[in-house]
């Protein structure tokens, strides 16, 4: 997260959530998914349960609490296990190691890098492998995943190797800048990671996205939805060609229900997984849709870059002054030479997952800010088209919480450290409340 090397490390590890906006708070075969399809279009919204607050029977409840404690227990001992993981790969001089090792193979400094950062990025992956696996495993138990083990391997292998690549590529050119500037690299450093992180979005959704699941043009698979889309999108005045609207089948992998934006310029795309269409309604799928053109209309994924790139700053800033006090008192006992050299690099990364740590509840506010905005959104451009448009938003929170299993009325606390989204109590009472229209007040985005 961090300048040339960092935005692989936490941009490309995290890239899903901070640059593609979803709709849900985090298998159906194909003819079963046109069966529910056809059913769910001849019902009434008014037929639909009317929920007055996000609820859960006991017994699902209950799992649904399990569920959420689990996963926040495990956040804690990955970022536990991981941190004390980098401490005594400093504390047993392993990066002095591997920088030993690289200079007295090649004289190339490219050649030093991939043989000092390739085995180095394998050793911190290994680091983070039992959590990455106990989600798995959870997903499974509670669940949320159908994806067997094989399959779930195969795409670790295929994204750590990704993220391998360009985690060499970016450590060669970034202690070449530290080099260069030994005062001044956390700005240039900087400055050179922004095209970087505008191509990394703009590739993900055409590249790297296809790698882990199938796309297809919405409109090829469901031509009557594609219609119905298209209704919502000239009643908020813009322009969505249907070229920008894809399926996605997650139902090869996932229970869950989502949708997404993603993308960026030529790339930018609105995304629904076949779980949402195959669980919900026609009005209800009109809705989550309508949330998700929200993010594209209100440009949420350049605001989110704006956002990142002064969170970048920030961190590339402390990252400096950190590397140097740590290195001006206990360099020489860590072997390490400088901030130019490649050894220094498990101290930086230390220093940035603290930040990074620290940062959480800011970041997810900002976040649920921009998913308020996309439900607001979503409720003005579906008034009028969708009968009783407001118990239709508000049944269709209450559908993901019940696929997803979301925890009800998470405490504040949780609510900060966990939620880049509006609890869905939340969102569903504004749902119900927001009503400018009987007030005589005019909608705040959609006139």
């Amino acid at each position: 997260m961090v300048g040339l090397f960092a935005t692989a490390l936490v941009l490309l590890t995290l890239s899903s959530a901070a640059f593609a906006t979803p709709f849900g708070s985090g298998a159906t075969s194909w003819a079963a998914r046109f069966q529910s399809a056809s059913q769910n279009t001849e019902t009434s919204p008014a037929e639909q349960p009317q929920p007055r607050a996000y609820t859960l029977p006991p017994d699902k409840e209950a799992r649904a609490i399990a569920y959420a404690h689990a996963r926040h227990q495990l956040y804690f001992l990955d970022f536990l296990f991981t941190t004390v993981g980098l401490a005594l790969l400093v504390q047993l001089a392993v990066a002095p190691r591997l920088r030993d090792w690289a200079e007295h193979i090649s004289r190339h400094r490219f050649l030093r890098a991939v043989i000092f950062a390739g085995p180095f990025f394998i050793l911190l992956g290994l680091l983070s492998l039992p959590a990455a696996a106990a989600g798995h495993w959870l997903e499974r138990h509670y669940g949320q995943s159908v994806q067997g083990w094989g399959s779930w391997v195969w795409d670790a292998l295929k994204g750590g190797a990704i993220a391998l690549l360009l985690a060499i590529f970016l450590v060669w050119l970034f202690y070449g800048l530290v080099r260069r500037s030994p005062r001044r690299w956390w700005f240039y450093a900087w400055l050179g990671s922004l095209p970087i992180l505008i191509f990394l979005i703009f590739v993900e959704p055409v590249v790297l996205e296809p790698l882990f699941f199938r796309f297809t043009p919405l409109a090829a698979r469901d031509p009557q939805l594609a219609a119905e889309l298209e209704r919502v999108v000239q009643h908020g005045g813009q322009e969505i060609p249907e070229t920008r609207m894809y399926l996605m089948n997650a139902s090869s992998k996932l229970n869950a229900l989502n949708a997404y934006v993603t993308g960026i310029g030529a790339s930018e795309r609105v995304v629904v997984w076949d779980t949402t269409i195959a669980q919900m309604t026609t009005p209800e799928i009109l809705f989550v849709f309508g949330h998700e053109m929200g993010h594209y209309v209100l440009h949420h994924i350049r605001n989110g870059i704006f956002f990142t790139a002064g969170v970048l700053l920030i961190f590339l800033f402390g990252g400096f002054h950190a590397l140097r006090w740590a290195l001006g008192r206990f360099g020489a006992a860590w072997k390490i030479r400088s901030a130019d050299d490649w050894a220094s690099l498990p101290v930086l990364i230390f220093a940035i997952l603290i930040f990074n740590f620290i940062f959480t509840p800011i970041d997810n506010a900002y976040s649920r800010h921009l998913e308020h905005q996309a439900d607001q959104y979503g409720l003005e451009v579906v008034h009028g088209i969708v009968p009783n448009s407001s118990q239709v938003a508000a049944q269709s929170f209450q559908i993901l919480g019940e696929i997803d299993l979301a925890e009800p009325s998470p405490s504040t606390a949780v609510k900060a450290w966990f939620y880049d989204h509006p609890p869905l109590d939340e969102r569903i009472r504004f749902a119900q409340t927001y009503d400018p229209w009987d007030k005589g007040e005019s909608p705040e985005f959609v006139k």
